[in-house]
């Protein structure tokens, strides 16, 4: 969950009213929020690097609240606040409104052909006639950091820029070049840096490094210019001094730059309408035509309203509570959804305002209702049937061979389900081809790029962090593995295995194959062949060849057991031998 620091004092002057720190915890829970921390910047400074750098800083108290990471409308102090007052009925949500300019044509954003193998997307609206005050600037600043840092999701989806509209002249081209070919002066420097040479500025920057794989790797780099080629940002790395806004700037030009239009839209749709209060005409926006590089023209910011309609029945079955038509459709109101009832039967039409981006479905509004009605105030009742729980019989097993595995003398261990390919394939001397592993799409970390196929490689690497730990290592591990399946509607399918290893100067055969005899025992197989259990010579690359066997279990084949291959040890750093047993449990439910 996002976290939003606000100055106390600021905060009550805004929402008129002063309230102790306990009401404003219990308010914050009516509303859905968190109270997280009440701290000021001094004590905040003085915890993250002493008391020494804490020295000369401010003693304003500050309100950290955990915010709804869906709730974007929350993010600023004035979302917040006009949140709170519409809930608490001091005042009615407020109509935002796409206005034409006072001088005829609209500014224009022209984006080029170019764009589309980077950055394919922009939107951009005109905040005209805005008053700045120091809080109002450093709240503007928040906003955007705290969107890049959650819808957009780093910068990757959108990047937000914002300009001096009166330092610069339209038409504004959306376009892309060769990093040699792009040169300015960026924000808070000195002197002009052709784009390459500013990548390798930034790389030391403990802000923007961690935005420039996005486009490093890119022939071209997106750029934006106004009517007279002067650079107004590089989007997603950052934005020309000469255009950098200030507390005088009346007029500010909001563009968002993206690889997701839905994204970009709710973005340009937050930062306008949070701060469009501070316009002449308070909730108003001037329009920006967007020329898109098909020639088709876009009016922004959109600005959406749009209905839905739901029954009160709807909303009481879910909540379990038994209100009126006219009082439901007050509590969405006050959750910033006008909503009134039509006249026909319960139904209710709310509507959707551009800031509740967050409402997709009827199950949305009903948990604003539940919010509004107050989660403290809905009676508890008893369930209407009568039913036994039971735990899963699967589940049931496994806890108790936990139990029983760890009286062996084994220390069970828990690993990541998600892996590398080298650690299923190569580390184990198999082909990545023949592991039936479900591969992820974007695997942000070579250590995650695939769901296990075996537990054994968790298993070994375990030992290697633990190597330092007295001999002989003994672990276990109970959990999932993930196999490609086509029969399944998801096309992969989770098998429940029972991995254990023995790391000692000796193999230790001997022990877990007393370890499979034990398991065997507790799951009530007897050692026989046909409707027994049995072990057969196998030959498999992870063993040592020779020292390998296969466990069938009433004719079908379960699992493995034997002495890892030298090789296989090696790779996983290991440096005695080591023996293994996995076997699939689901064959003895």
């Amino acid at each position: 969950m996002p976290t939003v620091s606000v100055k106390r004092d600021l905060l009550f002057q805004a929402l008129g009213k002063t309230y102790t720190d306990d009401e404003f915890d219990e308010l914050c829970f009516e509303f859905g929020l968190e109270l997280d921390e009440i701290t000021t910047e001094k004590e905040l400074i003085s915890r993250e690097q002493g008391d020494c750098k804490a020295s000369g800083a401010s003693e304003v108290v500050l309100y950290k609240i955990d915010v709804p990471a869906n709730r974007y409308d929350l993010l600023c102090l004035e979302g917040l606040v006009r949140g709170l007052q519409v809930f608490k009925d001091k005042i009615v949500a407020p109509r935002y409104r796409r206005v034409s300019p006072a001088s005829g044509e609209p500014q224009r954003l022209v984006v080029t052909q170019e764009t589309l193998a980077v950055r394919p997307h922009a939107v951009a609206a005109v905040l005209r006639d805005v008053s700045f005050t120091q809080e109002r600037y450093d709240s503007f600043m928040e906003l955007q950091e705290k969107l890049h840092q959650n819808v957009c999701r780093k910068r990757t989806l959108v990047a937000i820029g914002t300009h001096d509209l009166d330092t610069v002249s339209g038409p504004f081209t959306y376009t892309a070049k060769p990093p040699a070919d792009i040169r300015f002066k960026p924000l808070n420097q000195t002197k002009e840096y052709t784009a390459a040479e500013l990548m390798s500025l930034y790389k030391t920057d403990s802000q923007l490094r961690h935005y420039l794989h996005i486009i490093e790797d890119k022939s071209a780099y997106p750029v934006i210019y106004d009517s007279n080629g002067v650079v107004l940002s590089m989007p997603p790395i950052i934005n020309g001094d000469h255009s950098k806004i200030s507390l005088k700037t009346k007029n500010v030009f909001v563009e968002c730059t993206a690889t997701d239009l839905t994204k970009a839209k709710i973005v340009l749709d937050m930062m306008v309408t949070m701060f469009s209060e501070y316009c002449a005409e308070p909730f108003t926006v001037e329009g920006v035509e967007v020329v898109c590089p098909d020639g088709s023209t876009c009016m922004y910011p959109e600005l959406a309203y749009r209905t839905e309609r739901l029954s009160s029945e709807f909303i009481n079955r879910k909540v379990g509570i038994n209100e009126s038509t006219e009082s439901i459709a007050q509590m969405l109101t006050k959750m910033c959804l006008p909503s009134r009832p039509t006249g026909v039967g319960d139904q209710i039409q709310v509507e959707i305002p551009p800031t509740r981006s967050d409402v997709i479905h009827a199950c949305d509004i009903m948990e604003d209702a539940a919010m509004a009605y107050g989660f403290n105030n809905i009676p508890r009742t008893m369930p209407r049937t009568y039913t036994v729980a039971n735990q899963f019989p699967l589940n049931k097993l496994t806890e108790l061979l936990r139990q029983d595995l760890a009286a062996a003398g084994f220390t069970e261990a828990l690993n990541f389900a998600l892996c590398s390919q080298e650690d299923i394939a190569d580390k184990l001397k198999k082909k990545i081809s023949e592991t039936k592993a479900a591969h992820i799409a974007n695997p942000k970390t070579a250590e995650f790029q695939v769901a296990r196929t075996t537990l054994l490689p968790g298993l070994l690497k375990t030992i290697a962090a633990n190597r330092k730990m007295p001999l002989p290592l003994k672990l276990f591990e109970i959990s999932d593995v993930v196999l490609k399946d086509e029969t399944k509607d998801v096309g992969a399918k989770n098998s429940r295995r029972l991995c254990a290893v023995y790391y000692h100067k000796s193999p230790g055969f001997e022990v877990i194959h007393g370890l499979l005899d034990r398991a065997m025992q507790l799951l009530e197989v007897k050692p026989a062949p046909g409707e027994g259990y049995h072990i057969q010579a196998e030959d498999d690359s992870t063993f040592f060849s020779g020292r390998c066997a296969e466990v069938f279990v009433r004719g079908k084949s379960v699992g493995r057991l034997g002495v890892l291959h030298p090789d296989v040890i090696d790779r996983f750093e290991l440096t005695m031998p080591c023996s293994a047993l996995e076997i699939d449990l689901e064959h003895f439910l």
